[in-house]
């Protein structure tokens, strides 16, 4: 996110030492051997240590639903508090600013880049184009962004949807997969939603299907900051739509909005309850993790951060925006993990349990820490992987990183419970 003209503050960690300026240089060691941690100790509690915690404030009212029919989630007999175990691998390199990663059913992934219009298929350590996508305008903020997945059934082949920049707008397509591991096809592009408003930036750009089975996708405000309070208009919020595009039965204004007065969400991810979260860029002061709710107002442009105004719903965690620029989201069990921009960073936030409906009492308070900050750059998307470990995208290649040797990168990194 550009924010020209402003001094970016130094992050304090205890006994005095800042955060780099620029991030140091290494590279990844070596293929690690797959974690041992099985995926009920990624069902967290509470990431209650590490440098630079940030207590953080907030309830929302949650809205829950049934399982997650993509995204299974196996429930945990008893808290974990994680942290990343340090153990970084490297599964992909030579990345053009990659901007989404979408694991798919049977194993395989792909990797969007923004600029290129391609569409990757990474496996074994390396990245073979699988589509370059038609009709994509790159400039700016925009381009081929967010990727997801929706499985075959009886009326429908298996798709991949991608979120796009053409000459004229913001758009969604989906597109016929075939194939698996190693020899993915995508067929040709086939409109869902398109005449979402575009931008050199807050153009958005993540999509994801729900546990309810209907598509999300975050949009910006374009430059029209008005439009985010407006629920007719497509700019500035979180969108539900059936698989074909038409608006989601039950969204609260009759329109494709689900949630209002969002200036620039890239992040989406359910929890272990269906509850939706997103991450979302401030402007000059703070960036934000929200609890989404069914007719949210989330303030832009009135309010940006927790302003306490009853009039709006206030994020569960905020950051000022020299720390964050937050764009993927992942949970695992009870903890979100945040790919930060211009932070350099990932930040873990848990428990996420504890955030109670409007107007309740919060259980606990959740916690905000930091990793990994500034070793390897810009960090644009981050998922859960398939065995106890977190997989993300660095962000150094599209113009306002510092490339290091081999950048991009698609890396992994095992979680560990905390003592």
């Amino acid at each position: 996110m550009h924010r020209p003209g402003r001094l970016a503050p130094r992050t304090t960690f205890p006994g005095g030492a800042s955060a780099p300026r620029r991030r140091t240089r290494r590279t990844p060691p070596a293929l690690a051997a797959a974690s041992a941690l099985p995926l009920l100790a990624l069902l967290a509690a509470c990431v209650a240590g590490g440098p630079d915690a940030t207590p953080t404030a907030a309830p929302t009212e949650p809205e829950t639903s049934a399982p997650a029919t993509t995204t299974p989630v196996t429930p945990s007999p008893a808290p974990v508090a994680l942290a990343p175990d340090g153990a970084v691998a490297e599964l992909a390199a030579g990345l053009d600013a990659p901007w989404s990663i979408l694991r798919l059913p049977d194993g395989g992934a792909l990797v969007s880049e923004r600029d290129s219009a391609r569409i990757l298929e990474v496996t074994g350590g390396t990245a073979r184009a699988v589509l370059q996508v038609p009709g994509v305008a790159p400039g700016g903020e925009g381009g081929l962004l967010g990727l997801a997945f929706r499985p075959g059934d009886g009326s429908q082949e298996a798709a991949v949807y991608a979120y796009f920049t053409s000459e004229a707008d913001n758009r969604i397509v989906r597109m016929p997969l075939s194939g698996g591991p190693g020899s993915y096809t995508l067929g040709s592009p086939e409109p869902v939603l398109t005449g979402i408003p575009k931008a050199g930036n807050h153009n958005g750009g993540r999509i994801a299907f729900g546990p309810d089975g209907f598509l999300y996708a975050t949009t910006g405000d374009a430059g029209q900051r008005e439009a985010a309070q407006d629920p007719a208009s497509l700019a500035g919020k979180i969108l539900r739509m059936t698989p074909d595009g038409a608006p989601a039965p039950g969204n609260p204004f009759g329109t494709h909005a689900y949630s209002i007065g969002h200036r620039n969400p890239q992040g989406l991810a359910w929890d272990a309850d269906g509850r939706l979260w997103a991450a979302e860029f401030g402007q000059n002061t703070w960036d934000e993790l929200n609890l989404v709710t069914r007719g949210g107002n989330y303030g832009w442009p009135i309010v940006e951060g927790q302003a306490g105004d009853a009039r709006f719903t206030d994020p569960v965690v905020q950051w000022p925006t020299s720390e964050a620029s937050p764009s993927g989201l992942a949970i695992v069990g009870d903890t979100a993990v945040l790919a930060a921009l211009r932070g350099e960073r990932l930040w873990t936030v848990a428990p996420l349990s504890g955030v109670a409906p409007a107007g309740g009492r919060a259980a606990v308070t959740p916690v905000a820490t930091p990793w990994f900050a500034g070793e390897f750059g810009r960090i644009r998307d981050v998922v859960p992987g398939p065995e106890g470990e977190l997989w993300f995208l660095t962000n150094n290649t599209d113009g306002r990183g510092s490339p290091a040797a081999g950048d991009d990168r698609m890396l992994r990194v095992g979680l560990r419970p905390l003592p």
